[in-house]
Parts: structure tokens; sequence; C-alpha cells
């Protein structure tokens, strides 16, 4: 693992940058894919970047997690709403994270905070 933890954001919509912002702020380098569909790259992403863990958004919260589990084996956790139930996913040795739509700035910050932790 680098000094730094990358983080890969995929949002369905094109969106994420409140999310990216969250991971900087944590130190964290965040990669944020560009585009409407970007949840289904999270995966392909995150085996090119070496990163470290990875947050599919949705409205369903999981196409792009199953995607990645299904291509890449990364363990997965989606369908999540809440921050909280992101952090426990960590804790719980997942790679990638699938939220419903969430673009906030903290969940990104906690999400990276959480990872340093666990990963020293």
């Amino acid at each position: 693992m680098s000094n730094q933890i990358k983080v890969v954001i995929g949002d369905r919509l094109g969106k994420g940058q409140n999310i990216a912002r969250g991971v900087e702020a944590a130190g964290g380098i965040p990669i944020l894919i560009a585009g409407v569909g970007a949840d289904m790259k999270v995966g392909d992403t995150m085996h090119k970047e070496q990163a470290e863990f990875g947050m599919s958004f949705c409205g369903s919260g999981g196409a792009g997690a199953v995607t990645a589990k299904t291509k890449y084996g990364y363990d997965v956790e989606f369908g999540l709403r809440s921050i909280d139930a992101g952090i426990t996913a960590l804790r719980n040795g997942k790679k990638v994270i699938g939220f419903g739509f969430m673009d906030v700035e903290e969940l990104g910050r906690r999400m990276t905070e959480e990872y340093k932790k666990l990963h020293g």
C-alpha cells in the first residue's frame, strides 16, 4: 500500500465531486470516474489503479459493486444507505461498497479515515 489511500468513486449520474473532496480532506487520493454510468467502471478502475477500496453509487446501490465482484472477485457489500453502514462494511473487509445516491463530503472523509485506522 502506498502512503496515501487511493479511493475509486463511481456514480451512475456522473456525480461524486463532494465525496472526492471528503477523501482529499482525509488525506486520500480520490479517483473520480467521469461520466454517466461511472458506477459500472469501479472494478476496472480499481484494478488498473491498484486502489485500496472503491465506492459505487446508483439507485439500488448494487450494480457497480456486483459488476466489480463478478469481474475481479472483490469482496463487496451493496444496497447501503448510510455512512455508518459503509464504515461497518470496511470493518468487515469489503473492498467495493455500493451505496444509493449520497454525494456528500462526510462520506468520503469518514470512509477514508476509517480505512486508515484499520490498515495503519
